[in-house]
């Protein structure tokens, strides 16, 4: 078993990206019984994809997850024989990523396992639509926002303009009081006259 976990760890789909990825012959001495020997074709499956990518590590890590992750029967036999819990790792991969793992599964290991995988990760799957959902709501909230205070801003500047334009040429800033920061006063400049 350990030999097993050596070399395609199933009990994460991290541990199996970390699993061993160079070894490309590993035989298990004796093999008395029927696990034994599943354990021996397992072992020799992992290392027949260390092999085929020797100069690539992370993509034999890669090509591991594929065959074995993303394909149910071979995780729960690969889970049985290494004593490893046979949960839904589905839970580990970030929810915008589903899609893309989903068709990945599909298009390796066909409709089936597309399916046992659907049913695993649909909770995902609603919460990435449920968050698309969500944004683009905020984003039409948001900019409904902005429109808003655009329309503010421009309903300011129009009021500025025919208050600069009453005021004419010869309108002078008086400074500031408590109340407010300017004022424009016609009148005043014809009090100093």
């Amino acid at each position: 078993k350990m030999c097993l976990k050596l070399v395609n760890d199933v009990s994460s789909i991290t541990a199996t990206l970390q699993s061993n990825r160079t070894l490309r012959e590993l035989n298990v001495k004796d093999q008395n019984d029927q696990n034994d020997m599943l354990i021996q074709q397992h072992i020799n499956k992992a290392a027949h994809i260390n092999a085929e990518n020797e100069n690539d590590a992370e993509a034999a890590g890669k090509e591991k997850v594929i065959q074995t992750q993303l394909n149910s029967t071979q995780r729960a036999e690969l889970a049985e024989l290494q004593g490893v819990n046979h949960r839904s790792f589905y839970s580990e991969i970030n929810p915008l990523h589903l899609p893309e793992v989903l068709a990945l599964a599909g298009h390796r290991h066909g409709q089936g396992e597309l399916y046992v995988a659907l049913k695993s990760s649909i909770a995902g799957v609603i919460s990435t639509v449920n968050r698309k959902q969500w944004l683009q709501q905020q984003r039409a909230h948001h900019n409904a926002i902005i429109a808003e205070h655009r329309t503010k801003v421009g309903s300011i500047e129009a009021e500025l303009a025919a208050i600069e334009a009453a005021d004419g040429p010869d309108a002078v800033d008086i400074g500031s009081d408590s109340r407010c920061s300017k004022r424009r006063r016609k009148w005043w400049w014809g009090l100093w006259g």
